[in-house]
């Protein structure tokens, strides 16, 4: 992909930014939002960009570019365009994970993405099991109806922690659970960020592995990659990330089925390059998506996943039918 298309991309991030900073029930230009960054203007608006939008918009950043290298990386590796970590029950393992540790008190912001990511590799492994049990781990329909059946189990679990907690609890559970970024705080921010980074350049620096998976089992091994232990780290970093997100902004789909297919509709190939404009169409997407959560009903508030679900369910069915 050539330079201008990077910097388009870069544009259209820093244009969502400003559009999550200025936009919301209550109005501002896109002047004032810029200067109450630098904390000038009249306190209301200052804190209305700062204390609150600001933290928003890192956390949809943070959210979509994890979704989408984590879709772009297991689409390379499964040689699946279905392949993404909510429909193969990854996002839904990550919540089961998160939701035992609130249920046990656990709500430290560094301890929170741990317990995600344990379930979230326990769904992974569980998901290709199942597709190997199958004998078609390749077969987009194997490994989707693996992905739907671990992420009903995934969501029966978290409905029967919930059963005998209170209804405030149940409400904020089943808030989080639908996505949302309205909770955001730069507290626990900075340490998703953290965990975000390593996972996101640990999984660039596999891409090579990743090019060489997507060439099919037999050919990696030609070439002398792994193929086990490099499935298996790819694997796991992917379900990292998508951890990442789930214990920052709950469970937001489709993410990482769309934004791969749009990169490489920009021309990218090379893994590592899908991985960058995965990582930046992501961040942009889900920034877009918490504006329109935030505005088309304000006061009042769209689930963010739901949001996302409108645009990625019918993408979802134009794939499904080309693959099929």
């Amino acid at each position: 992909m050539n330079a201008s298309r990077w910097t388009l991309l870069v544009v259209a991030l820093a244009l969502a930014g400003v559009a999550g900073l200025s936009l919301g029930p209550v109005a501002i230009s896109v002047a004032d939002a810029l200067r109450a960054m630098a904390g000038v203007g009249d306190g209301q608006t200052v804190a209305i960009v700062r204390d609150l939008r600001l933290s928003r918009v890192v956390l949809a950043m943070i959210t979509g570019a994890g979704l989408g290298m984590s879709g772009a990386a297991l689409q390379g590796t499964l040689r699946n365009a279905l392949a993404e970590p909510y429909l193969l029950g990854v996002s839904g393992g990550a919540a089961v994970g998160a939701v035992c540790a609130v249920v046990a008190g656990v709500t430290a912001p560094v301890a929170l993405p741990v317990a995600a990511f344990a379930g979230a590799a326990a769904a992974v492994v569980l998901v290709l099991l199942i597709a190997r049990a199958a004998s078609g781990r390749a077969d987009p329909r194997i490994l989707l109806m693996a992905g739907v059946v671990v992420g009903a189990f995934a969501n029966a679990a978290i409905m029967v922690m919930l059963a005998s907690a209170g209804e405030g609890t149940v409400r904020n559970a089943l808030w989080w659970m639908m996505g949302s970024v309205a909770g955001a705080d730069f507290g626990s921010i900075r340490w998703l960020a953290a965990y975000a980074a390593v996972a996101a350049m640990a999984l660039v620096a596999v891409a090579r592995d990743i090019d060489a998976l997507a060439l099919g089992e037999d050919a990696a091994a030609g070439l002398g990659v792994r193929v086990e232990r490099a499935t298996r780290r790819i694997f796991l970093l992917s379900a990292l990330l998508a951890a990442i997100t789930v214990a920052g902004a709950g469970l937001v789909g489709f993410v990482g089925l769309v934004v791969p297919a749009l990169a490489r509709a920009l021309g990218v190939r090379r893994a590592r390059q899908v991985l960058l404009a995965s990582a930046l169409i992501g961040a942009t997407l889900v920034i877009g998506a918490d504006v329109v959560a935030r505005t088309v009903r304000a006061p009042a508030e769209l689930p963010l996943g739901a949001v996302t679900a409108l645009i990625g369910v019918p993408f979802f069915l134009m794939r499904l039918r080309r693959t099929a």
